[in-house]
């Protein structure tokens, strides 16, 4: 397939997607370039791409965050810019010294980011149980508020 069949597949593709789906294929593709990254520590422009480009997504997120039109609930957004600021620190620490578990910690931020938009607002919600109780349940400690 050509370049250009390429291109324009991606596009269409990215224009049927929510924005959730395609905040979560940009968090998924960043921790696929750092993990890449983290195996080849000694090609620095390869490493430090990756930690650019995964800079310039969290960027484009501290911007949105703050947007005036940006309908979060405050807690939300101060919580993402709090880790916003992480990672921040954690791309700095990355850039100035070549280690593993600096990237480490990136991708794991933005692989669980990513999984988190990919589920469904309905599915994350946690039901109450409505099982009666067992003999097991006798066993446990009572934790309820």
């Amino acid at each position: 397939m050509s370049q250009d069949k390429l291109q324009a597949y991606a596009q269409i593709q990215k224009s049927s997607m929510s924005s959730r789906e395609i905040e979560a294929m940009a968090f998924t593709k960043a921790a696929l370039m750092l993990d890449e990254a983290a195996q080849s520590l000694d090609d620095y422009d390869s490493y430090a791409s990756a930690l650019k480009f995964n800079q310039l997504l969290w960027t484009i997120i501290q911007a949105d965050i703050v947007d005036k039109e940006n309908q979060l609930p405050p807690q939300i957004k101060a919580n993402i810019l709090s880790l916003s600021i992480f990672v921040d620190r954690q791309t700095i620490k990355g850039l100035a010294e070549r280690k593993k578990e600096h990237v480490d910690v990136l991708i794991g931020i933005n692989k669980n980011l990513a999984e988190g938009l990919m589920t469904r607002p309905e599915e994350a919600q946690v039901e109450p149980s409505t099982s009666t109780s067992t003999a097991d349940d006798a066993a446990r400690p009572d934790i309820s508020v």
